[in-house]
């Protein structure tokens, strides 16, 4: 990474942590759009839930830029990583008639009615994080990360730092069937194909910690300290779980056990700097400014890019040494 887009990555974030705390508010957010006689917005807001640092940071991102201090009033739904509740969530948005939605999709399949309904009801959706297999016609756009390239930069530290040796590696994924476990497997399975990596187990530790330190200390039980090399964690709540699950076997994460993870959450990030996890690729949660904007100009009947992705950065144990203290997340 070049200092040029360190430095870039540093003023995007610092644009986006204003709607962390609160400072992003603009008269653009109640303007004309939709609402009700006194200009406010009505959102509903379908989370997957709170199985992360980063999904804690990225809701209060939405909060924040959908605050009454914008122009917005919030219905805020999380479904604790339910789909069938998610989209039922969905639909009392729709019955409750709202002015937009947005929806962090815990998956991708299974989507189409219920994005049908709302557009019968003239209710533009905006998706934020995650992506859908439904048809693009059904929601107005997408905010968010390119998970197939964060799996991709992981991978090449990996193929970079273990080269021609053979190493054996386990993988901690996502939640089966979400958008970011399945581009962060794909991309990090291409960046290392035709290494001497060898992906001798992968099993879903559902983006949790305890999840990722359940799922560790299995593949420890099953392989042992030696029979492991590398561990690949989708975030970095499992690989801090995975860390955990490494100590009480003994052995020494980032040192016997190295880990490569996604995400660059504070917790994460520390595990880091302290040489627990050796390399780490960031996901930016902070889209509430972004999707806020998106759902104005839509209601105001401006055109929008059907997807708008946000940078992450890569960080080392020095780069995050440097950073760390001024992160917002």
């Amino acid at each position: 990474m070049t200092k040029k887009t360190l430095l870039a990555g540093f003023a995007l974030l610092g644009a986006l942590a204003l709607t962390a705390t609160g400072c992003a508010s603009t008269d653009d957010a109640s303007g004309d759009a939709g609402g009700d006689g006194d200009g406010v917005v009505t959102v509903g807001f379908a989370q997957t839930g709170s199985e992360s640092g980063w999904r804690s940071a990225n809701t209060e991102s939405m909060k924040a830029a959908f605050s009454a201090e914008n122009g917005f009033e919030l219905i805020f739904n999380a479904a604790d990583n339910d789909t069938a509740a998610q989209i039922a969530a969905v639909r009392d948005f729709i019955n409750q008639g709202v002015d937009a939605i947005v929806i962090a999709p815990i998956v991708e399949d299974g989507w189409d009615d219920v994005l049908q309904e709302a557009a019968d009801a003239g209710i533009p959706v905006v998706l934020e994080d995650r992506t859908v297999s439904s048809s693009d016609d059904l929601y107005a756009s997408w905010v968010g990360l390119d998970f197939k390239k964060e799996g991709v930069m992981a991978g090449e530290w990996a193929a970079e730092t273990f080269g021609d040796t053979p190493t054996k590696m386990v993988v901690l994924e996502g939640t089966t069937g979400s958008a970011p476990a399945n581009d962060r497997a794909e991309g990090f399975d291409e960046a290392v194909e035709g290494t001497a990596i060898e992906k001798i187990d992968s099993q879903t530790g559902d983006f949790t910690r305890d999840g990722g330190k359940t799922v560790m200390e299995g593949f420890l039980q099953k392989y042992g300290v030696d029979g492991i090399d590398l561990v690949y964690a989708h975030n970095d709540d499992m690989a801090l779980g995975a860390i955990e699950a490494i100590e009480a076997a003994g052995a020494e994460p980032g040192v016997d056990i190295q880990i490569v993870s996604i995400d660059a959450v504070k917790d994460g990030m520390q595990a880091l700097v302290d040489g627990k996890i050796n390399f780490i690729v960031e996901c930016n949660p902070l889209l509430g400014e972004l999707a806020a904007g998106l759902v104005t100009d839509v209601l105001d009947g401006k055109t929008v890019e059907k997807k708008v992705y946000v940078e992450d950065q890569t960080f080392t144990q020095e780069q995050a040494a440097e950073v760390i203290d001024s992160r917002p997340y």
